[in-house]
């Protein structure tokens, strides 16, 4: 396996993993290819991508606000699960966030993700019930 950053010549393969992983997208708002190439330049993201054989098999979208950094869109294709993918591509955006001096990794996790609940927990990340996360849409895709 090697881990790399995600290129914008990726896009379509990623599309393909979120599909095949059943991890809800949105290509027509907030994950259209041109706001995702535009937002793999900048300072603040780690998007890696997870390759075995020419094929992707995982991705994961990291960023940072300068003090706290967030993993999001964690993917695997289902016939890789168990194999410590996820895990790689965890320990690679922690260390990268590390690296710029961000000591706090926090992820979001939809109540319906049981499986990915159950990774972070395994990864060490602890839940935090009493946190409540509002958010404010200018689109439903976005």
């Amino acid at each position: 396996m090697e881990i790399r950053a995600l290129r914008g010549e990726d896009y379509d393969a990623l599309c393909d993993l979120w599909r095949a992983s059943g991890l809800p997208f949105k290509p027509n708002g907030r994950d259209r290819r041109d706001r995702l190439l535009r937002e793999m330049q900048g300072d603040c993201s780690i998007f890696l991508a997870a390759w075995e054989g020419g094929a992707l098999i995982g991705a994961v979208l990291g960023t940072h606000d300068g003090r706290k950094g967030w993993i999001n869109r964690l993917a695997v294709r289902p016939d890789h699960r168990q194999r410590g993918v996820a895990a790689a591509l965890v320990g690679e955006v922690e260390a990268r966030l590390q690296a710029r001096g961000i000591e706090i990794v926090t992820c979001l996790i939809e109540g319906w993700n049981e499986r990915s609940m159950a990774v972070f927990e395994h990864l060490g990340y602890q839940r935090h019930d009493d946190i409540l996360y509002y958010s404010k849409r200018r689109t439903p895709d976005v």
